[in-house]
């Protein structure tokens, strides 16, 4: 097996590095979300559920995929 060792780096220490993302964004998105409008809450909190699951699944799949040359 042939894996990409600098990617596979990069995904390790992303792996690390997502939980406290998501900690600081969360905690920013409840410090501000009172003093939003409406509409602005319902985007920003969208956009944080995106973004979570879309690098969740990114890291996932490149881990994998890297791992197994796909």
């Amino acid at each position: 097996v042939l894996a990409s060792l600098p990617l596979q780096m990069m995904l390790y220490f992303n792996v690390y590095y997502f939980p406290v993302w998501c900690l600081a964004e969360g905690m920013m998105l409840q410090l501000k979300y009172h003093l939003l409008p409406q509409h602005y809450q319902f985007l920003l909190v969208a956009a944080f559920l995106i973004l979570s699951l879309a690098e969740g699944s990114r890291l996932y799949l490149g881990y994998v995929g890297n791992l197994q040359e796909k």
